[in-house]
């Protein structure tokens, strides 16, 4: 594909790569003088198989680094740990951070890097669909705070995200449809006809006996998938990357799902992130069809996200969830800005208060 952009003010902020393997990454490294890899120890194959390439092609690889990426890993003391490992190095402002792995990895990875030395080039291969379609674009870091998601953190971007199908070859199938989750979640926002295809796509995926052939067959509709994903953030990235306005859109089912895993890690129960968001799209149009802003779309999207694998009804009620909806870190005094759809391609911003959100979804099962 062309690579895709984000843009600010004329300027590239950032750049989108899609190769068929691994190796393929190496020409992007060159450029740098020296190559630091921070990955998540369970896609550690994954940063060996780089730092091998990297090295043959001549790059400066100092060091590879693996971490525990989990949310309970989330933290500023890993990101302190990341920055102690750069010093260590004599890492500088012209070196290179490459952070392989999901969205945890990135997120931290993209946080370190921003604040080491005021700022150092970072680059990101992500290694999961989710991380693909969405966390690993549009310059989101971020690090958890007490039971609360991504409360500390900055926005910047990388030098470059490069997304390959190789690495999704070995994902299990509840990682899969987290990212799946993200990927329609994308699609509601802005279908461009991708939000059907999705569906057929990832409820064949879910139905199959034998997934990873299917896969393997699918490989070229889900990289077409994966770059429209991609390009639908970055598109709205470059029209606003600070989220004053459009890139709220971005959130759609996300202030229900952090609540829903916040609630879900004071309970110690397993919800992934994808899971969770989405539930909170569930509970999104819900929420859209008691305003009166859509008709029967929460039907709609769980009939399909229960064919694609989806879990949609959240295990918690909406009065369990309103403490931690109150601390969301969209809220402005007691108004959040809540994304609601209005049929699949299009949604809308409506700020409500937390009482008024959980007085409409009171009687909602």
């Amino acid at each position: 594909m062309e690579e895709i952009r984000i843009i600010s003010e004329g300027k590239v902020l950032s750049r989108v790569y899609s190769g068929t393997g691994l190796a393929s990454l190496v020409q992007y490294l060159t450029p740098y003088r020296k190559v630091f890899i921070f990955c998540d120890m369970a896609v550690e194959h994954y940063g060996r198989i780089i730092e091998k390439e990297a090295v043959k092609a001549g790059v400066n690889i100092v060091d590879l680094q693996t971490v525990s990426a989990t949310e309970s890993d989330k933290s500023i003391y890993t990101v302190l740990s990341i920055c102690n490992w750069l010093m260590d190095h004599n890492a500088d402002r012209n070196d290179m951070l490459l952070s392989v792995g999901g969205g945890i990895t990135t997120d931290m990875g993209g946080f370190a890097a921003s604040i080491f030395k005021r700022g150092i080039h970072f680059a990101y291969v992500p290694t999961t669909l989710l991380s693909q379609v969405d966390a690993a674009i549009g310059g989101k870091t971020g690090v958890n705070f007490e039971d609360y998601k991504n409360m500390l953190g900055v926005i910047r971007q990388p030098d470059f995200t490069y997304e390959c199908q190789e690495v999704l070859a070995s994902l299990p199938k509840r990682d899969f449809n987290s990212g799946a989750a993200e990927m329609l979640k994308t699609f509601i926002i802005e279908d461009n006809g991708n939000y059907d295809k999705a569906v057929t796509l990832l409820s064949s995926l879910n139905k199959a006996s034998r997934r990873i052939e299917l896969l393997t067959s699918l490989k070229e509709e889900l990289q077409e998938l994966i770059e429209a994903a991609a390009a639908v953030k970055a598109g709205v990235v470059s029209r606003d990357q600070f989220e004053s306005g459009e890139r709220r859109k971005l959130n759609l089912g996300h202030t229900f799902a952090h609540a829903i895993e916040a609630e879900a890690l004071r309970r110690e129960m397993d919800i992934t992130h994808g899971e969770a968001v989405a539930m909170g799209m569930i509970m999104a149009a819900q929420l859209s069809e008691k305003l009166g802003i859509a008709d029967n779309i929460s039907e709609r999207m769980t009939e399909e996200f229960i064919a694609c694998g989806l879990p949609t009804g959240a295990p918690f009620s909406i009065e369990d969830l309103a403490e931690a909806m109150g601390k969301d870190k969209k809220a402005e005094g007691d108004k959040i800005h809540f994304i609601l759809p209005v049929k699949v391609g299009e949604v809308i911003i409506k700020d409500l208060s937390v009482e008024e959100v959980k007085e409409l979804l009171k009687d909602v099962k």
